[in-house]
């Protein structure tokens, strides 16, 4: 039998060896699907780490182990389970995460241990706390937030008086950051989960044409990637309250309702009730339990916070280098924008305005030898020389021509099928890459250029306030809806807002028909409605469209309107009879068609 000594050199031999390997996969590129034989032997390190400790404990123990120790060890596999989920988007790997962090939780890991003026512990506690954070809000247990941000709120407090010579600030803003989000989140009731939910987002009226609808081509929706740029947006940690929202859209719920899950405490799913006992013992198994194997694999999501335009347009390049030729990729971008003249005007800086003039002017020069075709359509489209126009302005304020995203940047990746949304009050500039593609057709969806508010605060406010208004609609649409109109969580009832509901997804199922049995269905849109992902933010950019065109209003509707490339067919427009007819519908029952003016039809 092996001595105490050895037991605990073991144990500590095994700690760093495990410590290194997380070291590099920390490090590695957060996309790609290269690297899952790391994670592999990451993982498989932790796990003979975790196994050691269990089966030599009391003897650890015995030896100086502490308890925040091992609440250490099963927050990096934690850890390591959320990378991994933020890399290929699948359930299983952020059921695990939670698994693992809720049981830290449940037995006090670092509470009851007496580190009062242990800064390290304190500081691994802290992480803790934001780490679990994060992932409970992807979860979306709401109410576990909500208790969170309050332990770490009390925990900040109590180490700010604990440890006066060492500076919190920078925990004092990640407290600040949850409870914005929080608020801004939590502003109305979501009666639905954002995640698709084949209960309640897939219509029996139309299943017998979409089993009958076939197109030249189909194709499968595999592959996204997320980015938002915005001054002082709604964020916690790297995820906005817009790529959130975008992020939860795109993903399945599961039909076994993971927030009805049996208590952690129930020795049914493998926990020990007696948390005083240094047992360590977490049931890895336990996800299973929540998820839903009935599901296809969530879409591979690469979320990118507040990126350059260098590397987003490297990620870009990397996930269309891996996409196979049957798959469509969805590209969500929400920034601010502005005319290229801006640029140039800013005399502070000179030197990056000439920079960006030369390049330019080397890129129009590039883009007219180029063999597409660059005319003006008959549909409107502008000169090539538009396509280094207007552009979405990812970087600081001040900042040089490089943080411009034009809408010719994206052109070379149009060889791959694209479905592009641009959430920007420069959204129309992309609408050139209708007609400039490559080789595949860009379906694109492309928000208003102003945010449609009783108040009409500025963009930028409501923005920072509650997220994009645009993105609201197609992730939430109901809720944008009352938001758009101030209607509150206690105004109207519960009950009212299951009418609403129903009331928008009778209108949905009837849409959804329409466009399933179209003979004018444009290719474009044809080749991703059996998509339900995509077939969702069609109908739901049908029914923000004629929101916002029924609207009544003082001043020119035309830049509070979304658009969309190309056109859907005039039977799902924003004044057809189903369309029109489901919004009246809506804001009688919610007592607010005052607001609206509907054509008669």
């Amino acid at each position: 039998m092996a001595s105490e000594e050895d037991v605990s050199s073991n144990f500590r031999a095994l700690v760093e060896n495990a410590d290194r390997k997380f070291a590099r996969v920390r490090d590695l590129p957060a996309f790609g699907r290269a690297q899952s034989h790391y994670f592999h032997k990451v993982f498989k390190a932790y796990m003979k780490l975790w196994n050691y400790q269990q089966s030599h404990r009391s003897r650890l123990v015995e030896s100086g182990l502490n308890r925040w120790e091992i609440g250490e060890i099963a927050s990096r596999i934690g850890q390591l389970y959320f990378s991994q989920y933020m890399r290929t988007s699948e359930a299983r790997f952020l059921l695990e995460s939670y698994v693992f962090y809720e049981a830290i939780l449940k037995r006090r890991y670092f509470e009851e241990e007496p580190h009062g003026k242990d800064l390290n512990a304190r500081s691994k506690e802290l992480r803790f706390y934001a780490r679990f954070l994060l992932v409970a809000l992807i979860v979306d247990r709401r109410e576990m937030v909500l208790h969170l941000a309050e332990k770490l709120r009390a925990l900040v407090d109590d180490s700010k008086s604990n440890f006066r010579e060492t500076n919190f600030k920078e925990w004092r803003l990640v407290v600040q950051e949850i409870t914005r989000f929080t608020k801004a989140d939590t502003n109305l009731t979501y009666v639905r989960p954002l995640r698709y939910c084949a209960m309640l987002d897939s219509y029996p009226a139309s299943q017998t044409y979409l089993a009958r609808f076939h197109a030249k081509k189909l194709f499968k929706f595999r592959d996204a990637l997320l980015a938002s740029y915005h001054r002082n947006e709604v964020k916690y940690a790297e995820v906005t309250l817009d790529t959130y929202r975008m992020m939860q859209c795109l993903e399945w719920e599961p039909s076994g309702s993971f927030y009805q899950k049996r208590p952690v405490e129930t020795k049914e799913n493998g926990f020990v009730v007696d948390h005083t006992l240094t047992s360590g013992i977490i049931d890895m198994k336990l996800a299973a339990d929540m998820a839903d194997p009935s599901l296809p694999p969530n879409p591979r999501k690469a979320l990118l916070y507040r990126p350059t335009v260098s590397h987003l347009l490297a990620v870009l390049a990397m996930i269309c280098d891996e996409l196979s030729p049957e798959c469509v990729m969805l590209i969500y971008l929400s920034a601010s924008g502005g005319p290229a003249r801006d640029n140039v005007a800013q005399p502070e800086n000179s030197v990056g305005s000439s920079r960006t003039s030369k390049s330019k002017l080397l890129a129009r020069a590039s883009q007219e030898q180029k063999s597409y075709k660059s005319e003006p359509h008959s549909n409107g489209h502008k000169p090539s020389g538009d396509y280094y126009n207007d552009y979405l302005w990812l970087g600081p304020r001040g900042g040089s021509g490089s943080n411009n995203l034009y809408p010719g940047d994206l052109i070379p990746f149009t060889r791959k099928p694209l479905f592009l949304i641009i959430d920007s009050d420069t959204s129309r500039a992309f609408k050139v890459l209708n007609g400039a593609e490559r080789g595949e057709p860009v379906a694109l969806l492309l928000s208003p250029l102003k945010p449609s508010l009783l108040e009409n605060p500025s963009a930028d406010d409501t923005a920072a306030l509650n997220g994009s208004q645009f993105t609201f609609f197609l992730t939430a649409p109901l809720q944008a809806f009352c938001q758009m109109l101030g209607l509150s969580n206690s105004d109207p009832e519960l009950e009212v807002y299951d009418e609403a509901e129903s009331i928008l997804s009778a209108s949905f199922s009837e849409w959804e028909t329409i466009l399933l049995t179209s003979k004018v269905l444009n290719l474009v849109w044809a080749q991703v409605l059996p998509d339900q992902f995509l077939r969702r933010l069609i109908l739901r950019f049908i029914f923000c469209r004629s929101v916002l065109t029924s609207l009544s209003r003082t001043e020119d509707h035309d830049p509070y309107l979304p658009q969309c490339h190309p056109d859907l067919p005039e039977s799902v427009s924003a004044g057809s009879k189903p369309v029109q007819s489901a919004v009246q519908r809506l804001a009688d029952h919610l007592g607010v068609s005052k607001s609206f003016h509907f054509n008669k039809t």
